[in-house]
């Protein structure tokens, strides 16, 4: 049995893996408020407690860098050391790794129901994939064929310079960058769960109409979940404008990605927002903004692009990195 775990800033999700065949298996996931708890070995002590089954490796996917075997997670003050996990767990093999890099790893073992396709393509069986996570932030990543097997790697491209495609666009560069007092706007500024919100702002600040029962909604839930809802419910034009410029946007950023990596093994859409309006992904905007390239749309539409579906995913990654230590 391995030991999974997908770390981050609201919860910390763990669970046991078997592996069959060569494909991990998750057993027995439990999720933890990560605020609640002084570091991730009190975590694990918490869920050995409840699950006292030997395990014979570990894996963590944190949400930060992991440099040099420690990981700092943004907005909890946890220190993780790979030697503090392999003194809490009493064993040595345990790895620490991004959280991206985990879910790059879960990708050639994930089944087929646990993904939706938006552009079948034309797939290279070895060829480069890359991974656009928006979720809290922008997570990318990739993996490489090595002559064997896929290897995954990590990325911090969410942080790159954000490319206004348009001229509503570069507009919402210059409310952005007022917004950050005239400095640098990444991808993930606009590309993320507050990234939808600051987009509704933008537009409600251009001219939008915002009727009182959308001001309270927003005011008293998650901003960015209640704009998608409505968005997909075609409950409020605003919304639904917002909605379609962010999907717009991913899909050119992941189109950026496409080309950077020539990811003929395709791009997969991960992170917790693109499950949850996959119908508006479907709707063909997307695709229309993944493919709009110039003279290299050809290339694109070869491009398979799916969407993550199964929400652990990235323990699923964890594990199968485990299973290769």
């Amino acid at each position: 049995m391995i030991l999974a775990g997908d770390i981050g800033g609201t919860k910390t999700n763990l669970a046991l893996a078997a592996i069959r065949e060569g494909v991990p298996h998750l057993e027995r996931a439990r999720s933890y408020p990560s605020q609640s708890f002084p570091s991730l070995e009190a975590v694990i002590a918490a869920y050995r407690a409840e699950e006292r089954e030997p395990i014979e490796g570990a894996c963590f996917g944190v949400a930060g860098p992991v440099l040099g075997g420690e990981a700092r997670i943004t907005n909890l003050p946890w220190h993780i050391t790979l030697e503090g996990l392999r003194t809490a767990l009493g064993i040595d093999r345990v790895c620490l790794i991004n959280d991206l890099t985990a879910l790059a790893y879960s990708v050639p073992v994930l089944a087929r129901e646990d993904l939706a396709t938006l552009q079948e393509g034309v797939p290279d069986l070895t060829g480069p994939i890359g991974i656009l996570a928006p979720g809290t932030g922008l997570g990318q990543g990739y993996l490489c064929w090595d002559g064997t097997r896929y290897r995954p790697g990590a990325s911090e491209g969410g942080h790159t310079d954000f490319a206004p495609a348009d001229d509503v666009q570069i507009h919402l560069l210059q409310y952005v960058r007022r917004r950050v007092g005239g400095g640098h706007v990444s991808w993930e500024r606009v590309l993320s769960g507050p990234g939808l919100h600051t987009i509704y702002s933008f537009l409600l600040e251009s001219g939008g109409e915002q009727p009182s029962w959308v001001a309270e909604r927003l005011a008293t839930s998650d901003p960015s979940a209640a704009i998608s809802s409505l968005a997909l419910a075609n409950a409020d034009p605003l919304c639904s404008q917002a909605l379609d410029l962010f999907v717009t946007m991913m899909g050119a950023q992941a189109g950026n990605l496409a080309l950077t990596l020539m990811a003929t093994g395709g791009v997969y859409l991960g992170g917790g927002i693109p499950p949850r309006i996959l119908p508006k992904l479907q709707d063909g905007t997307f695709i229309r903004a993944f493919c709009d390239k110039g003279r290299l749309t050809p290339v694109l539409r070869r491009i398979p692009v799916r969407v993550i579906m199964n929400q652990h995913a990235p323990l699923i990654g964890a594990a199968s990195c485990a299973q290769g230590l």
